[in-house]
């Protein structure tokens, strides 16, 4: 695929089944990837959130990988349906697997500190025949230059899509556009962008990754997925149009597609709520939501201010240890009255 041609990335159903505590049923499936692929996707992707191998993890899915592959493939027409993929939790037989189910494409994400570990995994995903992204997570937690360093590596092994994301919806879209200009620039392969609505700059930000060289960027139906969501496919491709950059997909019939299959689960659908704003500005990941609430009860401290102080020292993968360190030293300063900013105090 030309590197100049621009495609929407569709993956309402992985990013989506966080929403729904990965209750997609086969219906649903079947419907919105038929859907998808007869408006013209050449990208849909499919799962659960985590990716293959969750299940054995103990993430609810009512479908098994196998199920969402065989109802995926089934009515894609000429659109490429994949799956997300983490080192650790899919392994080696789940890419040899998802090739055999007839996917076209998988995507590789880790950690940006931890990018060296996918080698294996985009090396053999090339070599049963899928076509390859890796998705660089939590990449803020590095500089640009950094992050070129990294992808170069990974566009050594052979991935085919190499992807800039936001993991935690916090980054602006001159940052955005720094990232990938100097991937575009220092690159050969087909550059990406994710990201997440904490600060309802996700469209925006797809904007800046766009006009400073990505061919590929994420959306999902009315914006639905982890945390406060993602980039809306259907207005995105409203301002595609109002760009000049149209990838020939009618932004109404997707909206109707919307209308039928995702707004009955509009109560579902976070937005931009109080805690995702101070994860966006602090560029906290939600997956560490747990020890920062168990901390903060334990030492009677305000969830915000923790997240605030935790992700000034880490912001890709703070442990337990950290948090509770964290939480220690705010209630001890809190307590001697030297301590906590004013915007986010704790008034009970």
């Amino acid at each position: 695929m030309s590197e100049k041609t621009l495609d929407i990335l569709d993956c309402t159903i992985r990013d989506g089944s966080y929403v729904i505590d990965g209750q997609w049923t086969a219906e649903d499936v079947r419907d919105i990837t038929s859907g998808l692929a007869e408006m013209g996707f050449r990208y849909i992707e499919i799962g659960n959130g985590i990716g293959m191998g969750a299940t054995r993890k103990g993430v609810r899915s009512i479908l098994t990988d196998e199920q969402f592959a065989a109802i995926a493939v089934s009515v894609k027409k000429n659109a490429g349906v994949g799956f997300f993929f983490i080192p650790g939790v899919g392994t080696l037989e789940d890419i040899r697997l998802a090739a055999e189910w007839g996917c076209d494409f998988i995507r590789i994400g880790t950690d940006v500190s931890k990018s060296d570990t996918a080698v294996e995994y985009i090396e053999f995903a090339k070599k049963v025949g899928l076509e390859v992204g890796y998705n660089f997570m939590k990449s803020y937690a590095v500089t640009p230059y950094e992050l070129c360093k990294r992808a170069m590596t990974i566009e050594q092994a052979g991935a085919d899509v190499i992807s800039l994301v936001d993991s935690a919806g916090g980054m602006l879209p001159a940052e955005v556009g720094h990232y990938i200009e100097m991937m575009h620039s220092g690159l050969k392969t087909r550059i990406g962008f994710h990201g997440h609505n904490n600060l309802l700059l996700a469209n925006a930000n797809n904007i800046a990754a766009i006009e400073n060289g990505a061919s590929v960027v994420d959306t999902t139906l009315m914006g639905m997925g982890r945390g406060a969501g993602n980039a809306q496919t259907e207005s995105m491709l409203v301002i595609l149009e109002k760009m000049g950059k149209s990838c020939g997909i009618d932004p109404l019939k997707v909206a109707r597609l919307s209308t039928q299959y995702i707004s009955n689960r509009s109560n579902e659908l976070k937005g931009s709520d109080d805690l995702q704003l101070v994860m966006g500005y602090a560029q906290f990941h939600d997956s560490y939501l747990h020890v920062i609430n168990e901390m903060a009860e334990k030492y009677a401290i305000d969830y915000r201010t923790l997240i605030m102080e935790v992700s000034k020292i880490n912001k890709e993968n703070p442990t337990a240890d950290l948090i509770e360190s964290v939480a220690q030293s705010i209630k001890s300063m809190a307590n001697a009255g030297v301590y906590y900013p004013k915007t986010y105090q704790n008034k009970s």
